[in-house]
């Protein structure tokens, strides 16, 4: 694949300028994460935050970055050193000086020097931008300012400083993409529409769950996808109906359809899309019904999607198809606003339409302001994926509709003009579906 315009150190610049820029005076702190043990000397894949990544760069572990906007030496970061030890064992690391001639910083430390360094850092500053709960070792040098910043305030009348929460400032920037990380998810997206094209051709009777996982993720590795966004979800028969389902080890069975909902991820950007397939090549029936219904309302909502509408209003607009189309199957009765008001029709469609992509599956940022939705502007992008479900908590579901489980899922960006579908090239047509399940060996 294509690798596509990089995102550069001067990308990540212009980020923390514009947060810095964004939230006025004070000093920002932002944290990577830590390494988690699984078990033994063995530990779980190391997946650097979003937030750190987005705006330093810089994926190792337990670093910390402090932003000083107007002081000599704004970009201070602190990092894990040179380690002769570890890079045997490990790899090698950035280190102190790789931090100011690799990522920009002006000045650098050991991360065991943030004891001590951080309070100096932050002498100064009256404001402190940091979200509590991000790690325990800062949250407790931060309060500890504050409480001494209090203290000697007593005595002195000096103000003694606030803690932030830079969280709400951070989401309005990462919800909005820039055409590089616009064109980082189309490559994400377009490796994970040539796995589906091939976990569609592969699928047949007798597969377990698993053997499609690995068609469709051997085509993310081969593309340059290095790791999925998030874990696959491979659902046959009536797992499709559980919404989170990860298991992918049943035995896929003449008659199931096959639910997958899976996304590669490049350069931390990571695709979702959710397509519903027969595993015997032909839709049922009643498999049928219900999928023309889903199809309807996913084409339905993004058809709405453009700059100035509200973000609710795709969602609504897809709730309304599905209902109608409860309505048609004899599956719900009464009138529509009655059904809303009750929410009868969360036995079969419980979960929300819509949420951000980017760097999270489920992105930074908002959906409301205050009480009313957010409005969608160019540059967001998000997922459309409404679903039927007649799984276990459909109790009063018809019995020739029980075990479906269906989702439609595309990942769209909201133009100038209007919208585009970012996953348009995986097949959701299902004609076309049909015409290519089990057309290819495993």
């Amino acid at each position: 694949m294509d690798d596509g315009t990089p995102i550069t150190q001067v990308d990540f610049a212009s980020r923390r300028m514009r947060l810095t820029e964004s939230l006025g005076d004070g000093a920002i702190i932002l944290t990577a994460g830590h390494l988690a043990n699984r078990n033994n000397d063995v530990e779980y894949e190391y997946r650097q935050d979003s937030t750190f990544w987005y705006f330093t760069g810089f994926d190792e572990p337990d670093a910390v970055a402090v932003l000083r906007p107007g002081e000599d030496e704004p970009y201070v970061l602190f990092v894990n050193p040179f380690d002769p030890k570890y890079e045997i064992w490990i790899g090698q690391r950035v280190g102190v000086e790789g931090a100011t001639a690799l990522l920009g910083a002006d000045e650098a430390f050991p991360v065991e020097e943030l004891d001590e360094k951080l309070p100096e850092l932050l002498a100064e500053t009256d404001t402190v931008h940091y979200a509590l709960g991000s790690d325990q070792r800062l949250d407790r040098l931060v309060t500890d300012l504050i409480v001494r910043r209090r203290s000697s305030g007593q005595r002195d009348g000096s103000y003694v400083g606030r803690i932030v929460d830079p969280v709400s400032a951070i989401g309005a920037m990462r919800v909005v993409k820039s055409a590089k990380e616009i064109e980082t998810l189309q490559q994400a997206i377009d490796i994970t529409a040539n796995g589906f094209d091939r976990a569609i051709r592969v699928t047949r009777p007798g597969l377990r769950e698993y053997h499609v996982q690995t068609a469709l993720e051997n085509e993310f590795r081969r593309l340059g996808s290095p790791r999925n966004g998030y874990p696959s979800i491979v659902a046959s028969g009536g797992n499709a109906c559980i919404l989170h389902y990860v298991t992918n080890r049943d035995e896929i069975r003449d008659g199931d359809l096959l639910l997958i909902d899976a996304g590669a991820e490049v350069d931390y950007y990571g695709a979702d899309i959710t397509r519903t397939w027969p595993a015997s090549g032909k839709f049922t029936p009643e498999q049928r019904d219900v999928y023309d219904i889903v199809l309807a309302a996913q084409k339905e909502a993004t058809a709405v999607i453009a700059p100035g509408v509200e973000f609710a209003e795709v969602h609504k607009t897809a709730r309304d198809v599905l209902i109608q189309g409860l309505l048609d199957l004899n599956v719900l009765e009464g009138d529509m606003d009655d059904i809303i008001e009750e929410r009868e029709y969360e036995a079969y469609y419980m979960h929300g339409t819509s949420h951000w992509l980017g760097l999270d599956v489920h992105d930074a940022g908002v959906y409301k302001d205050g009480e009313d939705s957010v409005l969608l502007q160019e540059g967001m992008v998000f997922t459309v994926e409404p679903g039927l479900y007649f799984g276990n908590q459909a109790e009063d579901a018809p019995e020739h509709l029980k075990g479906i489980g269906i989702r439609i899922e595309d990942d769209v960006l909201v133009t100038a003009d209007g919208h585009r579908v970012m996953s348009a090239a995986v097949p959701k047509e299902p004609d076309d579906i049909e015409s290519i399940v089990g057309s290819a060996a495993i």
